[in-house]
């Protein structure tokens, strides 16, 4: 079982076994999103955010 915290409130996140890399995971205490960027070993950052594309 793998483990990270979170970036912002610095609580454990558990990864499911079948985590991939690029998935983006949400934290269950802050709702911030969290993408995996690698797998060995395991290394996570804050998701980039969607911008919002207003219709173009």
């Amino acid at each position: 079982m793998n483990t990270v915290n979170c970036l912002e409130c610095d609580a454990e996140i558990i990864l499911q076994s079948d985590v991939e890399q690029n998935e983006i995971i949400v934290c269950p205490d802050c709702g911030v999103d969290l993408e995996v960027i690698n797998l060995d070993p395991i290394t996570i950052n804050l998701a980039p955010m969607e911008e919002e594309d207003w219709g173009e």
